[in-house]
């Protein structure tokens, strides 16, 4: 299976070009979505996790507690980097298994902490989404209601812009409309569906 993997800072618009490609019958496999699923109820990391910090991580209703849980990890290095250690093997392993059983031409790793992580080596071809730092703090204010200071705090925390290109095989400009990124889509899927077909 010939696997690419898509990347973008906050805002950049990831989740309008993994939608598109879906919509073009490509399986895509959002690491966002398996950090969830390895710690939904009934998963054993979520036990795990009980045990080690205490039984009020965990909701009434038996869900973890995300606040609670990220209130921890921020204070405490040590707590986060047991968490890290934990849950990273789980989430690369489902990831891995999950590309695997992908049926469609070629198949999309969607991560925002693709280049910061080991995840890139799971991937053939490097794909960032990039739209200007002014355009991710708009778009993300307006999504998330949040306020600059915290998507500021966050842009931050991640690779910078820069560094985040020179690290791409393939960049989506995402400045203008939706319009403009349909049509990169279009033809970057058919380049992918053909590079896949010839990697066979």
């Amino acid at each position: 299976m010939y696997i690419v993997g898509i990347t973008g800072g906050i805002g950049s618009g990831k989740n309008a070009v993994t939608d598109h490609l879906q919509e073009f019958g490509i399986t895509v496999v959002d690491a966002d979505v398996v950090a969830r699923e390895v710690v939904a109820k009934g998963e054993p990391a979520l036990d795990k996790i009980s045990e080690h910090f205490g039984s009020h991580i965990i909701t009434e209703s038996g869900d973890l507690d995300r606040t609670a849980l990220r209130k921890i990890i921020f204070s405490d290095k040590t707590a986060k980097t047991w968490l890290e250690q934990l849950l990273h093997p789980i989430i690369r392993q489902s990831i891995k298994q999950q590309l695997h059983d992908a049926a469609s031409g070629y198949a999309v790793l969607s991560s925002p902490l693709l280049l910061e992580t080991d995840q890139h080596e799971l991937v053939e071809t490097v794909i960032v989404v990039d739209a200007s730092e002014e355009l991710q703090l708009a778009r993300t204010v307006k999504r998330d209601n949040s306020s600059e200071e915290q998507i500021k705090a966050i842009m931050a925390a991640q690779l910078p812009r820069q560094e985040r290109l020179k690290k791409a095989d393939i960049i989506i400009d995402n400045n203008a409309d939706l319009e403009s990124l349909e049509n990169q889509l279009i033809k970057l899927h058919t380049k992918l569906s053909k590079t896949a077909e010839e990697s066979k």
